[in-house]
């Protein structure tokens, strides 16, 4: 993970900054981090179990980044200190442990302010970088953003993460005052020039985004003019989504054993065994404690999921904190204005489920629940089977027997509705299915009873 120091902070934008003015002799180079140690503090009012879930998250999230972890601590505080989050004893005692361990970055799992990570950092005399969960997401969704939109949507998180830490990059700077009043020192004037030129790149990169926006709806109204149903893959990251999809459409999309191994939403088509065309999109993962600088990149993803007919909520079986998982899924969906969708709720991984009671307990909990394998197929029968369910209750379904001079509405409805059966017959020919509401009227001279 290159992760810039604070003297070189602006040099982290993708390089949009690197030829601004007083950066021409900045000479250090962003520093590879390699030996991590991880740090989960308990807040006042926080459970000490629930610290422990979220470090384990930052573990497998820190992984993703490829970073080798040799050391992590629970801290519980009565109450935040400003200066450290923590007492000034225990960030002493912290930053010994990291340095005797020759860690070269240690990573919160709660959110620092800009002064409270750079006092971490100048208590380690700046030899050891100092993060927070925050950083290293915004890591990950800038190294799998692919689409124009996801990566804007990065970039101007970034932008806005590092804007007030610019304070600390100019400290190096003169701070003496000379020539009258109302003259500034270099420092001030550089800062101020800085945070100026980001303001501009961060109105640049929100400018862009409307008009990305803005072409996105156009292309998603002209792909509902063709009312192919359509769900969407949700749920927690890592859950196994990706595979689901690959299973259902016999697809490649990458899908590893990763969080966030897919960023950007990818569609298959699906067709089902009564032949109805189904497009399948695949979601990014949901994380607890997602940075708010990145709710609005995060959401931009989930779009699909508002204008699906249904929602598939995976989750895995294994987990320890599946119940939190789900409960953050949903509460995104509500905020999406989704929460009314209709929902299939999946524990995907029953192949590596290493306890039945588990499957028991949660089959309680959750009666209309499907527990099923992306990896082995196990369950998927009695999941597509709830999938044309859904699909029926919304399409007409109806029998028809079609003139042969019409044959080009039996073509519509394979390409459109979902046709169970069809028999050519003297007098035309009969199809029975389901048929989108836009087409009802053209077909219902040939509905028959028989």
């Amino acid at each position: 993970m290159l992760r810039p120091d604070v003297n070189n902070i602006l040099l982290a934008f993708a390089g949009n900054f690197v030829s601004l003015t007083g950066l021409h002799d900045v000479k250090e180079k962003p520093r590879m981090v390699e030996r991590a140690m991880l740090i989960g503090i308990t807040l006042p009012g926080e459970d000490k179990q629930n610290t422990r879930g979220l470090l384990d998250e930052l573990r497998e999230l820190v992984a993703t980044l490829e970073i080798g972890i040799v050391h992590e601590r629970e801290v519980a505080i009565r109450k935040p200190q400003a200066k450290y989050l923590v007492g000034s004893g225990k960030a002493e005692e912290l930053i010994e442990e990291a340095k005797s361990r020759d860690c070269d970055v240690i990573i919160f799992d709660n959110e620092l302010t800009p002064a409270q990570q750079r006092n971490w950092e100048q208590a380690a005399e700046d030899k050891i970088l100092v993060i927070d969960r925050q950083e290293v997401i915004l890591d990950i969704f800038g190294r799998r953003a692919q689409t124009k939109e996801a990566v804007l949507q990065v970039e101007l998180a970034r932008l806005e993460y590092n804007l007030p830490r610019l304070k600390s990059a100019w400290t190096h700077l003169n701070r003496q005052r000379g020539g009258g009043a109302i003259q500034r020192d270099a420092g001030e004037t550089q800062l101020e020039l800085d945070q100026r030129m980001v303001r501009t790149q961060i109105s640049r990169v929100k400018h862009q985004l409307e008009s990305v926006i803005q072409h996105r709806e156009v292309q998603r109204k002209k792909r509902m003019t063709v009312p192919v149903p359509t769900c969407a893959i949700v749920g927690y990251t890592n859950a196994g989504k990706s595979s689901l999809l690959n299973k259902l459409a016999n697809s490649d999309i990458l899908a590893e054993d990763k969080l966030f191994a897919t960023l950007d939403p990818t569609s298959r088509r699906c067709p089902l065994p009564s032949g109805q065309p189904l497009v399948v999109t695949d979601t990014v993962g949901f994380v607890r404690n997602l940075p708010h600088r990145l709710v609005d990149a995060f959401k931009a993803t989930l779009e699909e999921a508002i204008v699906s007919n249904f929602l598939i909520h995976v989750l895995d079986v294994n987990s320890p904190d599946v119940e939190a998982h789900a409960e953050t899924t949903l509460k995104v969906l509500g905020e999406l204005g989704a929460k009314d969708k209709k929902i299939i709720t999946v524990f995907n991984k029953i192949d590596a489920l290493w306890d039945e009671s588990t499957r028991h307990e949660l089959a309680l909990r959750y009666p209309d629940a499907y527990f099923i394998s992306a990896h082995t197929g196990e369950g998927l029968d009695s999941l597509i089977d709830k999938m044309e369910a859904i699909i029926e209750e919304d399409f007409e379904q109806l029998k028809l027997l079609i003139p042969h001079d019409r044959y080009d509405l039996v073509a519509r409805l394979h390409r459109e509705g979902g046709v169970r059966k069809e028999e050519v017959r003297d007098e035309g020919t009969y199809v029975t299915g389901s048929v989108p509401d836009r087409l009802v009227t053209l077909v219902e001279p040939y509905v028959v009873n028989d």
